[in-house]
């Protein structure tokens, strides 16, 4: 089955005092590349959420839109114990020193507010575990509603693949009819011309000599070895599109090159109008081919 590598999907999260929304835009890229964007610490964490990204999304560029709403203007906050030790034995030496152990109740409030005591989850390069496993669920609801999206324009693209292949099956099925009439033409051809020429001169041409030629035309003009090569190539095309699952369009691109060179090398050894005309066509719905197997994942 075919995946589009464009789509959007988001998902959201509404709580009493926090709120969550997670939107993903994805576009065609050759490899899988992700972008997060939101309130730190997140645009931090695009290896983790990549992983989870990876999960269902092999190929395509992608931006994570993170938009967070906490109503108490704040994160989730811990103590920092080393730091309020370190406060309390300076105070309580400063206040022994003073001879005002009194004091110490009063100043603990103080203590609490100062630097680096009670530090903001948001800012240590992690959210809580908590908050992580929200997002990740959030974030993964999101990615299967883009992959819908994903595989429903899959779908599409692979019923005009399908389309644009039995045009080309068509066309070289022509190919094929048209192949063993060039070879007579040509005979036909080269004794005509050789009659006009050498009438004047009553030199005669000998069968053998024109069959020499002949031979040596029809050796060059052969071109079953790439019909051959370019039905396989179109036989692999269909079981790409229909069984394949893992990155089609990578073995797509590939089978579209190779159906290329054969083209071309049918165009340049055919030596017919006819042919060539096909060709042309052949060339035409291939490139219609290759600008839509740029979007397959």
């Amino acid at each position: 089955m075919l995946h589009s590598m464009t789509g959007f999907g988001e998902a959201r999260h509404e709580g009493d005092s926090f709120s969550l929304l997670v939107e993903l835009r994805a576009v065609n890229n050759r490899y899988l590349k992700v972008t997060v964007r939101g309130p730190d610490p997140y645009p931090l964490l695009e290896a983790e959420v990549e992983k989870v990204i990876r999960r269902t999304i092999k190929r395509g560029t992608l931006l994570v839109q993170v938009r967070i709403n906490r109503q108490d203007g704040r994160g989730e906050y811990r103590l920092n114990s080393t730091a309020l030790l370190s406060y309390l034995k300076q105070v309580e030496s400063v206040l022994l020193q003073a001879n005002m152990p009194q004091y110490a109740p009063a100043l603990m409030p103080g203590v609490l507010q100062l630097p680096g005591v009670a530090q903001e989850t948001s800012l240590e390069g992690h959210p809580s575990e908590t908050e992580w496993k929200l997002f990740e669920d959030v974030l993964s609801q999101a990615v299967h509603r883009l992959q819908q999206m994903r595989v429903e324009e899959g779908r599409a693209m692979a019923l005009e693949l399908q389309r644009l292949r039995a045009a080309i099956v068509e066309q070289l099925n022509s190919i094929r009819e048209q192949t063993p009439r060039v070879v007579g033409l040509f005979r036909n051809r080269l004794k005509d011309r050789l009659a006009s020429v050498l009438k004047e001169e009553k030199v005669a041409v000998s069968e053998e000599n024109l069959i020499r030629e002949v031979a040596l035309f029809a050796d060059r003009c052969d071109i079953n070895e790439e019909i051959a090569r370019l039905d396989s190539h179109l036989v692999q095309f269909d079981n790409v599109i229909e069984k394949e699952s893992d990155s089609p369009g990578r073995k797509l691109e590939f089978l579209v090159q190779e159906m290329g060179r054969e083209v071309n090398t049918i165009g340049s050894k055919a030596s017919d109008s006819a042919i060539s005309r096909l060709v042309v066509e052949i060339k035409a719905k291939l490139e219609n081919i290759r600008e839509l197997i740029q979007n397959v994942e």
